[in-house]
């Protein structure tokens, strides 16, 4: 399979693992990257999300986990080929029964939400089988430093459990933005990011096409230092 050619880094990918899509690039370019030395990824995929975020901070490390094996030597081909691999590292391992000592200023993660289905590749990236809402949100709260900050992306129509079962775990929502696919439509994607310290609520709206096929303008500035030509299509 061809390779996704970004600016700074390409992105080798299998029929098997998700591929780059546009979930990932808006996390990998939203997250609350900004002075964050420590950066945990739980549930790598393709490496994606880490090598934008690596390219937006120049200081920060990363460890990425995955329970996928082919997902896991795409990471590390990914993250070997790339100019900032001597800041990442990725593991096998299910994030359900990661234990360090380490504390992380930033945990990211494209979770799985989708319900039971046939395929395997979906069962493991795209569903609650393998890793629930609960135990991502549960053992991301045991792992953050202090002042860390836990940030996802997932379906608008879930937010609201995902936000209650971290009130549960004692992680603030100090961040929201409503991801819309064109303008005057639903919301379809929240990413949200959490702390362990209340702050105020930052919310904002991002709207990804202006009409179909069409990315808006808000789109394309957010991306223009990833992106090889202003219209790649994921």
């Amino acid at each position: 399979m061809k390779p996704f050619t970004f600016k700074q880094f390409e992105i080798y990918q299998s029929k098997n693992v998700f591929r780059v899509g546009t979930d990932g690039v808006l996390l990998g370019a939203l997250a609350n990257i900004d002075n964050k030395s420590k950066v945990l990824e739980v549930g790598t995929g393709t490496g994606l999300i880490s090598l934008m975020l690596a390219q937006r901070n120049p200081k920060a490390e990363f460890l990425g986990l995955d329970i996928n094996e082919e997902a896991v030597h795409l990471t590390k081909c990914n993250f070997e080929k790339s100019k900032f691999n001597s800041r990442l590292k990725n593991i096998l391992h299910d994030f359900k029964n990661f234990e360090t000592e380490e504390k992380f200023d930033l945990i990211v993660s494209n979770p799985p939400y989708f319900e039971e289905s046939g395929s395997e590749k979906d069962k493991i990236a795209r569903q609650t089988v393998e890793l629930n809402f609960q135990q991502l949100i549960s053992k991301s709260s045991k792992l953050l430093s202090e002042k860390g900050i836990f940030s996802v992306i997932i379906p608008a129509e879930v937010g609201s459990d995902f936000i209650e079962i971290a009130k549960e775990n004692q992680l603030f929502l100090t961040r929201r933005i409503n991801i819309k696919g064109i303008e005057n439509s639903k919301v379809k994607r929240l990413i949200l990011e959490f702390s362990l310290i209340e702050n105020q609520l930052e919310e904002s709206e991002f709207i990804i096409e202006k009409s179909p096929r069409q990315y808006s303008d808000q789109y394309l500035e957010l991306t223009k230092e990833f992106h090889v030509f202003k219209e790649v299509r994921n």
